[in-house]
């Protein structure tokens, strides 16, 4: 007979940094839209792994001077590369032993419901009464919280012991029963510094704001996040509410125009990487500073020799065209 031990080791093995397990029961409550039992109605178990972020990979952005990597491996390639591998390898390694598993990456872009987790208007219907409508989306950071991996902080982000908030996942829906996982219990990750909300530059996590969730008869509470905020601040943009649009940083997003934000260096947003990868804001407050926090309490497993800011944090005035240095751009030399 399979057992957890053995899907654990193979999974490490294949590649994920950590690996937890939760029966089907902890996802008792779970948004239709986001239950497992509705992709798997015979479901026993939700294997969830995180797939570490390089600190590294978050080095370029930090200094100001190579953005692409953090999108591009940090983000994209994990999501659409390595993971999918990893969780591939796992299901065929399930199914060797006769039992059905799905490969479940990190995101579905045909899911049936918006960032919100609200449907989205005129897209998919549920084909029998009961069911959700396609494309089931489960969370994945619920499902690493549930299989014990870590916790959820205030910005909402899985917090792991050994990477902080350095996680990509990536889970197994399976019929096998597998021994469950406790969920995590050490000592407090998150210590409500607001770290996080003070380094935010779209001002997306209201500290005034929280929602409050029963996970496993347990109770939890994180920041109501502004997501649109979220969404134009990840690409570097900013709400250019007052009108005031030069020369347009990207199209209109949620019917507002966009502008350049003082957390990009770039004239225009880059193009995307890996379809979605397209992170200029670094996620400087719910990763870099949570994990500059965490870091500096000493609580992470995965330690460094030297700290990871060693510079003051950059931002770019972009009132003052005199400072444009660049070849070909406006107010530099070469024009």
């Amino acid at each position: 007979m399979l057992t957890a031990a053995e899907v654990k080791s193979f999974a490490l093995a294949q590649g994920a940094d950590m690996v937890g397990i939760a029966n089907i029961e902890r996802f008792a409550g779970a948004p239709i839209q986001m239950d497992p039992r509705q992709i798997m109605p015979e479901a026993r178990s939700v294997i969830a792994m995180a797939f570490r972020v390089m600190r590294g990979s978050l080095r370029g952005i930090e200094e100001g001077t190579y953005f692409s990597n953090y999108s591009a491996m940090g983000y994209g390639g994990i999501t659409y590369l390595y993971m999918p591998m990893t969780v591939i390898n796992i299901a065929r390694f399930i199914e060797d032993h006769g039992l059905e598993a799905i490969p479940y990456g990190h995101q579905s872009d045909w899911r049936a419901i918006d960032n919100g987790g609200l449907l989205r208007p005129g897209y998919s219907r549920p084909v029998a009464p009961g069911r959700a409508a396609p494309d089931v989306m489960v969370h994945l950071r619920i499902a690493a919280y549930l299989a014990g991996l870590g916790e959820i902080g205030f910005s909402k982000m899985l917090l792991t012991p050994k990477y902080g908030p350095r996680n990509r996942v990536g889970i197994v829906i399976t019929e096998a029963e597998l021994e469950p996982d406790p969920i995590y219990d050490g000592p407090p990750l998150c210590n409500r510094c607001m770290a996080c909300v003070e380094a935010c530059p779209g001002g997306a996590l209201p500290r005034d704001r929280t929602v409050k969730v029963t996970l496993a008869g347990r109770e939890l509470e994180w920041s109501d996040i502004d997501i649109r905020q979220c969404d134009i601040c990840f690409r570097g943009g900013r709400p250019a509410d007052d009108g005031h649009v030069d020369d347009p940083y990207t199209e209109p997003m949620y019917g507002r125009p966009v502008a350049r934000g003082p957390h990009s260096p770039f004239y225009r947003k880059p193009r995307n990487l890996y379809n979605t990868g397209q992170a200029v804001c670094g996620a400087r407050g719910c990763t870099r500073a949570c994990m500059i926090s965490l870091e500096s309490r000493g609580v992470l497993e995965n330690r460094f020799a030297k700290p990871f800011r060693r510079r003051k944090p950059w931002t770019v005035d972009w009132s003052r065209p005199d400072l444009d240095t660049a070849p070909g751009a406006p107010g530099s030399q070469s024009d």
